[in-house]
């Protein structure tokens, strides 16, 4: 069954488009309810699916236009509150669609209808900035006999490759970033007639919220951010020192665990020991190629041997001690387990060029690189691990203009934030969230311990997607619930 709400508004929008006289410079964005969904929506939601058309470059009325997917979920409540609750994902380049499977786990529904946004150039947006080639890049670099000299090469040829084939399809890779993503969440809520929303986002999609924040904010109620990655935050010139920071955190708590340091003494400095050794001297690892059944042999480094850490969810954190202790003594069943997984084909790279797009449009013209080139050097447990996200010669070949020095700067707004961290999230750590609330002067922040990236799509414990519908209810106050107070510091598995 299929929701009513916004449907007169989305009608009213659509005759007017049809019946307006206008001349060929105008545009206006449309919605269009549509019988084909992204995905099988599970019986009994109601819901109304469609797409919200806007140009691809706002100075060119005449010029490309894109399509975006939007689901409506409308709330479980008899009486919902008229405020909806806007979500949009991370990454840059993920998918905000897949979400729409699992709305009966979403406790926003409780009291709100439920929008779920699809950034331009992501999975099901039309069109989508697929690059094959890098994912087939990714692919050849991670087998054992591929020379790692020609790594570079490799990604140029395949970022070049990528950038040709949506150039000729006619695709202007200037207009894919997080400020024309804010203007086109802005466009959907203009044409859907809502006079007051909320705004749920997550790691880059914080990014967006703060942009909507400083450039739209007449019709923002509250704003949850969970992981939130500051835009003024250079993200490239110190991911290794936060992966770096992270860790010792958590093996600090381990030595400070009596229990656990009992297990596994002077776990911190043995790790980092090792980690630099294997930089030195790369740990031997053979695997049966599933494919062929012939015996390949990896060499792993430090940068290689840390995804111990870096590769694990809240739910493998109590786990991670005794996981480095089995490496150190050279059980390297899990290492193999890791292994395994390169020998799967090559995926088609669903939103890689948008993620390019963004990344060195907003991100790399803004980066020190004489400090990224310090930075991959500076620590020997990883040295070589170059922090940026993309190297500068990638942004050269992905050829983009870069964004304005506002896109850099800190956003000051009174809007009612809530700030979510995990206390091990080494991809936007505790500090970035602490700094924005000296901007967002009427913000809380809360800090899951033992948890890392995204902890309002922890499964396992809904404890901050509760708190989070708890403050969308009540903006004024630091939400708090039982089961924040229950949340204390990892026991780590020791046996």
């Amino acid at each position: 069954m299929k929701s009513h709400l916004y449907l007169m508004a989305l009608i009213s929008v659509l005759i007017s488009c049809k019946s307006t006289q206008k001349t060929a410079t105008e545009f206006v964005p449309t919605f269009s309810v549509s019988k084909k969904t992204t995905h099988k929506i599970p019986e009994g939601k109601d819901y109304t699916f469609g797409y919200l058309e806007v140009l691809e470059n706002r100075n060119n009325p005449n010029g490309n236009r894109i399509k975006l997917p939007i689901y409506i979920f409308k709330s479980r409540s008899k009486n919902p509150k008229p405020d909806p609750i806007l979500y949009t994902v991370g990454g840059p380049g993920y998918t905000s669609m897949r979400a729409s499977k699992y709305m009966e786990y979403y406790k926003y529904l409780d009291d709100r209808d439920f929008i779920l946004f699809e950034q331009r150039g992501t999975q099901y947006a039309k069109p989508s900035l697929d690059c094959p080639e890098w994912a087939k890049a990714v692919y050849q670099s991670n087998f054992p006999n591929f020379d790692p000299t020609k790594t570079d090469s490799l990604f140029q040829k395949a970022a070049k490759a990528c950038n040709e084939q949506l150039r000729k399809k006619g695709i202007d890779l200037n207009y894919y970033t997080t400020n024309q993503i804010a203007a086109d969440i802005n466009d959907l809520v203009n044409v859907l007639e809502i006079e007051k929303y909320n705004l749920l986002t997550m790691s880059y999609s914080t990014k967006i919220g703060q942009v909507l924040i400083r450039d739209y904010p007449d019709k923002i109620r509250s704003v949850v951010m969970d992981s939130p990655l500051p835009l003024e935050v250079n993200y490239d010139e110190e991911s290794v020192k936060n992966l770096l920071e992270t860790i010792t955190k958590l093996l600090s708590d381990c030595e400070n665990d009596e229990k656990c340091n009992s297990s596994f003494p002077n776990i911190k400095n043995r790790f980092f020991k090792y980690l630099e050794e294997k930089t030195i001297n790369p740990l031997q690892v053979e695997i049966k190629n599933p494919k062929n059944g012939k015996i390949e042999t990896f060499y792993l480094k430090g940068e290689d041997l840390i995804s111990v850490f870096s590769s694990a969810y809240t739910g493998d954190v109590p786990n991670i001690p005794f996981e480095i202790d089995r490496l150190l003594n050279n059980d390297l069943t899990s290492v193999k387990e890791q292994l395994s997984y390169l020998f799967q084909e090559p995926g088609k790279g669903v939103g890689i060029g948008m993620r390019l797009s963004v990344w060195c449009a907003e991100e790399n013209p803004f980066n020190s690189l004489e400090l990224i080139k310090e930075e991959t050097n500076k620590y020997p447990e990883l040295k070589g691990l170059s922090p940026a996200v993309y190297d500068n010669e990638i942004c050269e070949i992905w050829s983009v203009n870069k964004e304005s020095e506002i896109e850099n700067k800190a956003v000051k707004s009174d809007i009612p934030v809530l700030l979510i961290s995990g206390e091990y999230d080494e991809l936007t750590p505790i500090k970035w969230a602490e700094s924005m609330t000296n901007n967002l002067v009427n913000s809380y922040h809360l800090i899951f311990k033992g948890w890392k990236h995204g902890p309002t799509t922890n499964w396992s414990n809904q404890c901050a997607m509760e708190l989070a519908n708890k403050f969308f209810n009540n903006p004024n106050e630091k939400p708090n619930a039982d089961c924040f107070e229950k949340i204390v510091s990892p026991e780590f598995k020791t046996e």
